[in-house]
């Protein structure tokens, strides 16, 4: 997520730029200017985000200060017209994250209401976060945890808006709840903290829920990884910037505890590079070889 400001005046390069490995890859804006958020979008454009998403969700105080995440579940009819704005410089799809209420609203009215306001500006894809967020009280490591998850509403909503896009979001933790959610009509489930923390049991085997086959398992990750992390340190990039990233990956499995501690402890020295990985990596096959020693 990168505010609209910071797109309009901070270094583009730095924060719009990834790799193409990374498509399908989308960008979300903050914000709750409508002008702000066309040019943001009119200078994203050329580097071929595959859609662009608009944060109506994040309860930071940060964010209250500036008008925009979650407080805008209050402001549907700014959200339409910022929507409005942003499509009409954007050659893809522009969408909206938010919350199914705020503080004392109820979620029943107030969640309609939103998606219908704002499907009206021309936005047909919705991902809902299933909670409400508490502006007032609750931190935001607390409003992704504290307040009730509302599936069923959700659900609802997609029943109600059957021509929108309404992917839900929170608390999912395996792809059998993922597969659950699509069965029930949903169109989609994102994945937070647990495909972070978790990434070995949570997107590793979600390619077979859309009969991809099999994949690659932890290891094959490794291996694919490693032309993503020899350009980023050619291009003078540090290894822990992306192996931070993949600590996760052996969770729960023998030598994940060397895994992680090779690389945190490793990572971010001068002149890291691919064979940390390779240290780390041979801790995971080291761990695994010696259990089936003794399951022999």
């Amino acid at each position: 997520m990168v505010t609209a400001p910071a797109v309009i005046h901070g270094d583009r390069a730095r924060l719009l730029g990834y790799s193409r490995e990374e498509h399908p890859v989308a960008l979300q804006l903050g914000g709750s200017d409508p002008a702000e958020l066309r040019e943001a979008v009119r200078l994203a454009v050329p580097y071929g985000y595959d859609e662009i998403n608009l944060n109506v969700g994040c309860p930071s105080d940060r964010v209250q200060s500036g008008c925009f995440g979650a407080v805008l579940m209050e402001r549907p009819s700014l959200v339409a017209d910022c929507v409005a704005a942003m499509r009409e410089v954007s050659d893809v799809p522009v969408t909206v994250k938010c919350r199914i209420g705020v503080d004392d609203q109820d979620p029943e009215a107030v969640l309609p209401d939103f998606l219908d306001r704002v499907s009206a500006a021309g936005v047909g894809h919705f991902v809902i976060h299933a909670r409400k967020a508490w502006l007032q009280g609750l931190s935001p490591k607390e409003n992704r945890e504290i307040p009730p998850l509302d599936y069923g509403l959700v659900l609802r909503m997609k029943a109600a808006f059957p021509h929108l896009v309404i992917y839900i979001n929170g608390g999912f933790t395996s792809l059998d709840q993922v597969r659950g959610m699509l069965e029930a009509g949903l169109d989609g489930v994102m994945l937070g903290r647990a495909a972070y923390h978790d990434p070995g049991s949570v997107l590793i085997g979600a390619d077979a829920l859309w009969g991809d086959g099999p994949g690659l398992d932890a290891v094959g990750v490794v291996e694919a990884m490693r032309p993503y992390i020899a350009d980023h340190l050619a291009g003078g990039g540090r290894l822990h910037q992306i192996t931070r990233h993949m600590l996760g990956l052996f969770h729960g499995r023998p030598g994940a505890r060397g895994w992680r501690r090779v690389l945190s402890e490793g990572a971010s020295r001068p002149g890291a590079g691919l064979a940390l990985v390779d240290q780390a990596l041979a801790e995971v096959t080291r761990a695994a070889a010696d259990q089936a020693a003794l399951s022999a």
